[in-house]
Parts: structure tokens; C-alpha cells; sequence
């Protein structure tokens, strides 16, 4: 009975709420009707903006001794009105500037005006200059001009847009009410600007690879299919672009990158979101010895310029980014973290039997490489907190990854580990045709066998190989998990501005 009488009062209560809603979105609707009563459009198409708030605050010595008028536009949040005389705080997109509205400065006509206004309004103001008693930089208002009308109101001031689900559907709102998620999405952008500038100073170029493809290959993942209706041909969302940078190192392009989106059909979680942003790239006459070096230099000179340090707080949790970071084999780490030595020719069967012994259940008709998966996920990479490089990848496990001289079973790959995920991936880039196309026609058998996320044959892949890959060392790394762990992030979607939701109903 009590849990009937709470639904009722929880529903009821949100009828009220939305009445109020209503009501305020009508009264707001009023008001743009006065406004035009007044000859004033409640959505004006241009502003002379001369000053943003932090231009204010850097000259407003200068401005305040010559008595300079500024004119400055932005978004009101607070209006506290005290007869005729009013404070409000406007925000633009370098901070906040408390604004003066008097009557007898402004002028009654424009004060009607500003009595129209609401918060959550874009206004633009024009005055001078002061300083409170309490020191506050402020602009008197002598002119006072609607921008735009809101007609929903903002979330209350002191609580925020708290709901994670509206904040992510609605990130509009969430930008508008949360000042530090707005720092967090400044941040990513700072991050990736530096990456660029740190390639191009390496003397990478930039390249753009097709979003859709033939043969959607470069990585293990399930992809989106979509179809060309003029073609009548089933195309795929790319996985990665990896084997199309390829082609442009082979056509002669020795130093280019590319960060941009892939897409992968698989699970949501606080690590993963269908549509994300990848950094890929590809240096010719280097191995991944080398792709270990420009991956700490990159990610740690990223840090630095993002943060002004390399030692960054991560959930309670310190990491040092600092180079040189520890380095270990696949293998090893098995040895070093699972006291487990693992035979690699023990086959999917001895593998599952592992799997079995350490309490890990997996579907019976996994393959091998995807039990080496399974078996490193849950007994290696909980462990692998700081920057890691685990390296050898089995080949299994690698089918664009070149083999080790001294032992073929193991490859010439890298991943990179922090916070027990992994942020990067690198190969000394497999380049024999011959090998390439016996790898992909295992994988293919695998995909032929129910495993969806195989490697497709790419026949022309294969034969683009046949004209010359010079060597090659090739990088990968997950822009968002790293901005994730820049910005002490504990979602993946909370660095992403539109993530994946299902949609609303209704």
C-alpha cells in the first residue's frame, strides 16, 4: 500500500511539475509578444560585440581611466533586483561580467525592456566600466538589446542539471549549467590541438580516409552495415582506417596521420561508445620500437601542455606519465601478474581448460585467439595501472602485425596499457603479400566459423602489398579514453559532447 501511495504521489508530484513548466513556458511566451508590443524582436540577427569578459578583466585599468564604452553579449543566469536597480551576471564564452541595470542610467523605455528579460535570455550591453565595493569588475548598462529569448528555464543555480541521462541527451543544457564539464570539453580540445601541432612538428601531414567501405577491415570488431542505394552495394562503417593509410604509405606518403571517427557495433559501457575518435599513424623506415618512443613523447607532451604536468590524478589515483615507461612481454606479463606460464600450442582447448581452472567462463566455441583475449583481460590487465607498453603480441592474435625473426608464433606489436585499459595500439607493420594474404585467409576461415569480428579478405589490400610497402611502424590511439584519463573522467560518454543513448520514447 505504501509503495502505491508513493507511485501516486511521485506521479502526481510530476504533474505538477510540468504544469509549472507549462505555465512558465507560456508566461515566456507572453513576454516576446510585449516585447514586440515595444517594437523590439525577441531574436535580433547581429550584435557589434567590442569586449568578452575576459578581455574586460585583462584591460579594465585602461578601460575604467579613459572611460571606454564596451559592449559585450552573453547569456544572463543571476538577475537580483532590487527596485529599480538591478545586478545580473552575463556569461559568454571566456567567463562571466556582472552587469548594473538602473533606471535612471538606462532609461525608462530600455528598462521596461530589461523587465521583459529572463534568465536564460542573451542580452547584449553596452556601458562603462567599474568596480564594485567588493571589487567586482562591472559594466553599467547604457544600452540594453535582446538577443534571443529562452523559453525554457535553466536549471536552479545552486544544485545544477545533476540527472546524468539529461545531461548526456541534452548536453546543451549540461554545457550551459555545468561550467566544469564545459573546462572538461576545452581540455579534449586543447589535447587534440597539441597532438596536431606535435606531428606536424615531426613533419607528419594530415590525410582524410574514406568513413565508408567495400571490405571493412584493420581491426577485430564487429561493423554497422549501411547501403548505397545508386551502387546497390552493401557498405561498411569503418572500423579503423588503418588499411587505407596503408595504401597511401605505399603509394609513397612516408609520415601521415589521421584522427577522425570509427565505428564499431558493439556494447555501450563506461569505456566504449559505438562512435569514437581514433588517432592513426603511420612512420616509414621505423619499427614499433619506434612507435613506442612517439607514443610516450606524444601522450606525455600532451599532458604537459594540457595540464602544465605529467603526473596527472586519475580517480583517486596518481599516474605518472613521465617517460620512459615500463615495458613487458605478453607472455611475461602472464608470468609476472597470473604466475602462469601459457602455452601457446595448446590450442583453443587447452586454452578454454585454463580458462575453466581460473574460475573465467567462456563460450564454448571460442577460438584461440579469442580465449588469449579472454585470459589476458581478466587475469593481466587489471593490474596494468600505470603507462605500460605489454609487447609480442601472439600472432593469432595479429593478422597485420609483423612476425619476430627469432620466434614467428609472436609478433612485432605493441599495446599500450594505463588504468588497467588500453589507450594504444602499434605494430612494425607486416609488409610480405604472400604472408598477409595467408593470414587473412585464417582469419576469414574464423569468420566463415561464426566469429563475427574476424578480418575480412581485402584482395585489394593484398595486391596494393604486391607493389612495395617500405617498412613501417603504424600507431593507433583512442583519443577519448585518453582525454578520458587527462580530464579524471570516469565515463567514456563524459568526453564525448552527443554519446550513443537509446532514443527517447515519446
Amino acid at each position: 500500500m505504501d509503495i502505491i501511495d508513493e507511485q501516486t504521489k511521485t506521479a502526481s508530484e510530476k504533474q505538477v511539475n510540468q504544469t509549472i513548466t507549462d505555465e512558465q513556458y507560456q508566461h515566456r511566451i507572453e513576454k516576446i509578444e510585449k516585447l514586440k508590443a515595444l517594437g523590439v524582436p525577441a531574436y535580433a540577427k547581429n550584435f557589434n560585440r567590442t569586449h568578452t569578459a575576459a578581455q574586460i578583466a585583462i584591460d579594465f585599468e585602461k578601460l575604467i581611466a579613459e572611460e571606454t564604452k564596451v559592449s559585450i553579449a552573453g547569456r544572463i543566469k543571476t538577475i537580483r533586483k532590487m527596485g529599480k536597480a538591478s545586478f545580473c551576471d552575463l556569461y559568454d564564452d571566456s567567463g562571466k561580467m556582472q552587469i548594473y541595470v538602473k533606471a535612471d542610467k538606462l532609461g525608462e523605455e530600455k528598462y521596461e525592456i530589461f523587465k521583459l528579460i529572463d534568465i536564460g535570455d542573451i542580452i547584449g550591453v553596452t556601458g562603462q566600466v567599474f568596480t564594485t565595493r567588493t571589487g567586482e569588475l562591472t559594466v553599467v548598462a547604457e544600452d540594453l538589446i535582446p538577443l534571443t529569448k529562452s523559453l525554457r528555464e535553466l536549471p536552479e543555480k545552486f544544485h545544477g542539471l545533476r540527472d546524468v541521462e539529461i545531461r548526456y541527451r541534452r548536453r546543451y543544457l549540461d554545457l550551459i549549467a555545468n561550467p566544469d564539464v564545459k573546462k572538461v570539453f576545452e581540455t579534449r580540445i586543447k589535447i587534440v590541438r597539441r597532438i596536431r601541432e606535435f606531428l606536424h612538428g615531426r613533419d607528419f601531414c594530415e590525410v582524410e580516409t574514406p568513413m565508408m567501405q567495400a571490405v571493412p577491415g584493420g581491426a577485430t570488431a564487429r561493423p554497422f552495415i549501411t547501403h548505397h542505394n545508386a551502387l546497390d552495394i552493401d557498405l561498411y562503417m569503418r572500423i579503423a582506417p588503418e588499411l587505407y593509410l596503408k595504401r597511401l604509405a605505399v603509394g609513397g606518403f612516408e609520415r601521415i596521420f589521421e584522427i577522425n571517427r570509427n565505428f564499431r557495433n558493439e556494447g555501450i559501457s563506461t569505456r566504449h561508445n559505438p562512435e569514437f575518435t581514433m588517432l592513426e599513424l603511420y612512420q616509414a623506415y621505423t619499427d614499433y620500437n619506434g612507435m613506442m618512443e612517439i607514443t610516450e613523447s606524444l601522450i606525455a607532451d600532451a599532458a604537459q601542455t594540457a595540464l602544465g604536468t605529467t603526473k596527472v590524478v586519475y580517480q583517486e589515483k596518481e599516474i605518472d606519465f613521465t617517460p620512459p615507461w615500463k615495458r613487458i612481454r605478453w607472455v611475461d606479463a602472464f608470468k609476472e601478474f597470473a604466475g602462469l606460464e601459457l602455452d601457446l600450442k595448446a590450442g583453443a582447448a587447452g586454452l578454454a581448460a585454463i580458462c575453466k581452472s581460473r574460475g573465467i567462463d567462456v563460450d564454448p566455441a571460442s577460438n584461440a585467439g579469442q580465449l588469449m583475449d579472454v585470459l589476458f583481460g581478466e587475469l593481466v590487465e587489471p593490474h596494468l595501472m600505470q603507462p605500460t607498453f605489454v609487447y609480442d603480441y601472439p600472432t593469432e592474435i595479429s593478422p597485420l602485425a609483423c612476425q619476430r625473426d627469432d620466434d614467428p608464433d609472436f609478433t612485432e606489436r605493441f599495446e599500450l596499457f594505463i588504468n588497467a585499459f588500453e589507450i594504444a595500439n602499434a605494430f612494425t607493420e607486416l609488409r610480405d603479400p604472400l604472408e598477409q594474404l595467408r593470414r587473412l585467409e585464417h582469419q576469414q576461415s574464423l569468420r566463415d566459423s561464426g566469429d563475427a569480428e574476424a578480418h575480412p579478405i581485402d584482395n585489394d589490400y593484398v595486391r596494393a602489398l604486391e607493389y612495395g610497402f617500405p617498412p613501417t611502424g603504424g600507431l593507433g590511439i583512442g583519443i577519448d579514453r585518453l582525454v578520458m584519463l587527462l580530464t579524471d573522467s570516469a565515463s567514456i560518454r563524459d568526453v564525448i559532447f552527443f554519446p550513443l543513448l537509446r532514443p527517447e520514447e515519446g
